[in-house]
């Protein structure tokens, strides 16, 4: 039987993206994961994650990554530029909401973090910093705070909302309406 190239590269994005999810899963909850542990919760054999990953740094990687991409992707989704800035402020914490275990796997390693990639600004980064100079501008965010810190405290707000869903059992839903009031009482002018 003959395999053609589009549906092997098909099965290969999808064994890839299983392995990174489960990675992601395993290694957030449990930074000591072993690649044994991350291909039984993939649903794969350990030597398919090594053909992916041939070494933990390879996968490592691959995450960090890949948590560029998804940042870049939510940041498309939050529409930046549309309607009024606390409004889209709130989108974009609502997408990156959405990011929890990966991102908290990034905030927690930082050896997924040590890469040019992540110090650089991104576009997502220069869309927030411009979205925050317009909220100045307009009058509905506190012009004391600068946009730099508005994005570091957003950051430090999002983490607090991923550690009380997990370490005190809120629900998502509570997390998250949490984090947006407090970021709307810590912006206001």
């Amino acid at each position: 039987m003959v395999v053609d190239g589009p549906a092997e590269t098909g099965a290969r994005a999808r064994t890839r993206r299983a392995i990174l999810d489960a990675a992601v899963s395993a290694l957030s909850r449990d930074p000591a994961s072993s690649l044994g542990d991350i291909a039984a919760a993939a649903g794969v054999g350990r030597t398919t994650v090594h053909r992916y990953f041939a070494e933990r740094s390879d996968l490592l990687q691959a995450l960090s990554n890949d948590a560029l991409d998804k940042i870049a992707v939510a940041n498309e989704r939050a529409r930046l530029g549309e309607g009024g800035p606390v409004e889209a402020l709130e989108r974009f914490c609502k997408e990156m909401f959405e990011l929890g275990d990966l991102l908290m796997l990034i905030f927690n390693d930082p050896q997924l973090m040590a890469c040019p990639e992540w110090e650089e600004y991104t576009e997502a980064d220069r869309d927030f910093l411009r979205l925050v100079e317009r909220g100045h501008a307009e009058g509905v965010m506190d012009r004391e705070l600068s946009p730099e810190w508005v994005q570091q405290t957003l950051w430090a707000l999002l983490y607090a909302a991923w550690s009380h869903v997990r370490e005190n059992g809120a629900s998502k839903f509570d997390a998250l309406v949490l984090c947006l009031r407090t970021v709307r009482k810590s912006i206001a002018t």
